[in-house]
């Protein structure tokens, strides 16, 4: 919520300054997210008034005026406005000012002309972006007057960020309330007077849904002028807090809701036929709204109709063909209670909110209704003239204001300071809470305006929010502690995520909301997990894998050039239980996901540069896992380049998958390079197996390479397993070093190079052996593979 800190300083004024006032919101609850002031610093700038022009005579565009700037003399000035006029009030900065942009304002001649002065544009003075003239100031303002203080330039521009439950914020009554209460300063709200009945026209009112909408005011107002001005208070009041002045009707239930949280409607009288009736929508009914949209209606949609047609979304908007002109002379004033739920959702369902639904989801003071109305039509007959008729109201079951009871030794409990019953008491009178002893307990009825008061732990929300979070001891806490207990078969998150910064990786944490458009070009994932409120369009779907977060990660990096990326990320996915496993129809496993970009190393001297390749990503699953060994198995991943993918296999289990990011991917996102990614389950990475004893050799190792040639096409963990399965005994290792292709070799064909180690715990191996184990290798690999030797 945006509004200017002089208005709230008329309800109410505390003696601190503007520094300390955003730090006392902030600190109960009420943050301050923004600090902006409404002018920058100037000086020197008073209220002028234009007695006379002239046209100049060596330029077109320029004229000669001679200004009164109330000091009895009058000033020469030579000004280029279009709208510059004899008897207009403007800003003029005198000879020495200031201005923004360090525009220093001195006597000088213009085309031979002396001028002493120069009046001003509100652009000149950065109080607005644009502007086609001089500045036009009200007739009444004091000639000679700073124009600082005449506009309250001074002011400060605060915007709260409001946690949803403290909808009773959302007005100035309600900040200002907040602040009399943390500062002990008396407020002073505005006076509400009756409006008198002059006219007796009115309308009846039916409640056709009650539970929706449990009190229904309105007053018809005839004889308005919609075309009078909005003072220059309210128009100012409305444009620092972010909302444009339209006409004074529009502006004046504008500044009530700002004023008092209580959203209105104004209606052409004339428009509406018969009674008004708060109904829900029937399926498939039709209504035009203000902003030029037209809706088809579900039927938990609340409405506001007359006896022909819907003539507002209730809480949210006002119909186009019901809304009041600058031609309007009779109008109906609404002021009305909704169910925060009847409200919540709908606007966004429709794709907008405004400011009524904003309030109305999340709880209006239904003892503010008719007060509002009240304040409504006292502003409107002050301004645009008219004669009132009697209030009209249907009143259904208003919310019940359940008693909340307050423990004072739970007080104590929670927050580590034991407050007195006379304290306790103090501090709910501060905040209007109405309370009566139950024995050394308190029950507490929050008035109407807070919805967020409902259990014992909001009461004492309020109590430290009064005394201050500042105030609070900070004491060291004292128990009995005893270490858990930490299996050595189980590696925990902590270690994993230093093993791999210490490899150069950095950590990353991303939405588990993603685009719809990740899902299909990286999981292809047809039919995501669809979120029912997504907080951003391009954030529609849960992820069910970790890769689009890094791909874009690297897309962000390369934007602010840093051309090597190396990062990693461990987060749930999620998918549709399709297991029958019961948490709500979704598993959420926990993933491990990295990525590297760019160089495989760091720049510098020692090594040629390379880019990362699919063999660096292989190595760091490996280092990973270990001492588990892993399979990797060629498989196609809608993600990765489908000749340049694995899938992960330890224990016969796929745990994952690696490769390079497929080529169609790097088009689509403008990357120069290929990053190399895997994603693994994070608790296959978390087992980590226990050593084993086994007896370290004093015999020599026996080492013999082994070249064969074999079809092209033969994948090579095949014949490694075929090997590892039928080798000798006394073979301790088999480890492939060369592979080629050419002269030598005929085509369709590969060279494979292995050395083959072998060794014995107890005694030295003979040649003999040596050459038959070897041999028997060679013979499983010319039966299995058709393999020939290379010579």
């Amino acid at each position: 919520m945006k509004f200017s800190e002089s208005w709230l300083r008329s309800f109410v004024n505390p003696g601190v300054s503007g520094d300390e006032f955003s730090h006392l919101l902030t600190m109960a609850g009420l943050e301050v997210e923004e600090e902006q002031s409404v002018a920058p610093s100037f000086d020197k700038v008073v209220v002028a008034q234009v007695l006379e022009v002239n046209k100049h005579p060596d330029a077109d565009r320029l004229n000669v005026c001679r200004v009164d700037i109330g000091n009895g003399v009058h000033q020469q000035i030579v000004c280029g406005a279009p709208n510059v006029a004899p008897g207009l009030k403007v800003p003029c900065a005198l000879p020495g000012a200031n201005l923004p942009g360090n525009f220093k304002i001195k006597v000088a001649k213009v085309r031979g002309i002396e001028s002493s002065g120069m009046l001003c544009s509100a652009k000149e003075l950065g109080i607005a972006e644009d502007a086609s003239g001089l500045l036009v100031l009200p007739a009444n303002a004091p000639v000679g007057q700073d124009i600082r203080d005449h506009l309250d330039l001074d002011d400060r521009l605060l915007t709260l960020k409001l946690t949803p439950n403290r909808a009773d914020c959302l007005s100035l009554t309600g900040v200002a309330r907040e602040v009399a209460a943390l500062t002990s300063t008396p407020a002073a709200y505005p006076e509400f007077i009756e409006a008198p009945v002059s006219i007796s026209a009115k309308r009846q009112i039916f409640l056709d849904s009650p539970e929706a909408c449990p009190l229904y005011c309105g007053r018809v107002i005839a004889g308005v002028d919609a075309r009078a001005a909005t003072p220059d208070w309210m128009k100012r009041r409305l444009e620092r807090s972010g909302i444009r002045s339209i006409s004074a009707l529009v502006d004046i239930t504008n500044y009530v809701m700002l004023e008092l949280g209580q959203p209105l409607h104004a209606f052409d009288n004339t428009k509406l036929d018969g009674a008004i009736h708060a109904r829900m929508a029937r399926a498939g009914e039709k209504i035009l709204l203000l902003n030029e949209q037209t809706l088809e209606l579900q039927d938990d949609v609340l409405l506001i109709a007359d006896d022909k047609r819907p003539v507002a979304m209730a809480g949210i908007m006002g119909g186009e063909d019901s809304g009041i002109t600058l031609d309007t002379t009779e109008m109906f004033l609404e002021s009305a209670f909704f169910a925060p739920k009847a409200i919540a959702g709908r606007a966004r369902r429709y794709g907008f909110v405004s400011d009524a639904s904003h309030r109305f989801e999340r709880g209006v003071d239904f003892g503010g209704t008719r007060r509002a109305l009240e304040r409504a039509t006292q502003l409107i007959l002050d301004i645009c003239g008219g004669q009132a008729g009697s209030l009209c109201e249907a009143e259904a079951t208003l919310p019940e204001r359940q008693p909340v009871r307050l423990r004072p030794a739970r007080v104590a409990k929670v927050l580590g300071v034991s407050f007195s019953a006379e304290q306790i008491g103090e501090l709910f009178a501060r905040l209007d809470l109405v309370f009566k002893p139950d024995g050394d307990n308190f029950l507490v009825t929050p008035p109407s305006y807070r919805f967020d008061i409902e259990i014992e732990e909001d009461l004492i929300e309020e109590i430290v929010r009064l005394h201050g979070y500042d105030n609070i001891p900070a004491t060291a806490p004292r128990a009995m502690l005893s270490m858990l207990p930490q299996t050595e078969d189980v590696r925990p998150l902590s270690r994993i995520r230093q093993i791999l910064t210490d490899r150069g990786f950095q950590e990353v944490i991303n939405f588990a909301f993603v685009e719809e458009a990740w899902e299909t070009n990286f999981s292809a994932n047809t039919s995501p997990i669809r979120l029912a409120n997504p907080i951003a369009s391009q954030m529609s779907v849960m992820r069910s894998s970790l890769v689009g977060g890094l791909v874009a990660n690297v897309v962000t990096n390369l934007k602010r050039k840093q051309n090597r990326v190396r990062v990693f990320e461990t987060g749930r996915c999620f998918f549709r239980d399709t297991a029958g496993i019961p948490v709500e129809g979704f598993r959420q496993p926990w993933k491990l996901a990295c990525l590297a970009y760019g160089s495989a190393l760091p720049e510098q001297w020692g090594n040629s540069s390379r880019n990362v390749d699919f063999f660096d990503i292989k190595g760091e699953v490996e280092l990973l896992l270990a001492p588990t060994i892993a399979r990797f198995e060629k498989a196609d991943h809608p993600a990765l380049h489908p000749g340049r993918s694995a899938q992960v296999i330890v224990d016969g289990q796929a745990i994952g998958f690696l490769g390079e990011l497929h080529p169609q991917w790097l088009q689509k996102y403008d990357l120069p390079l290929a990053p190399v990614v895997y994603e693994i389950d994070l608790d296959a990475v978390k087992l980590a197996r226990l050593p084993s004893y086994a007896e370290v050799s004093r015999q020599p190792l026996a080492i013999r390479d082994l070249a064969i040639v074999v079809d092209l096409k033969l994948d090579l963990q095949q014949l490694v397993d075929g090997m590892e399965a039928n080798r000798p005994a006394i073979i301790q290792d088999i480890r492939l070093f060369d592979v080629y292709t050419g002269k030598g070799v005929e085509a369709g064909e590969k060279s494979l190079a292995f050395r083959i180690v072998m060794q014995d715990t107890q005694r030295t191996l003979q040649d003999a052996e040596v050459d038959a184990a070897v041999q028997q290798l060679i013979n499983y690999l010319q039966h299995a593979f058709a393999a020939q030797l290379r010579v």
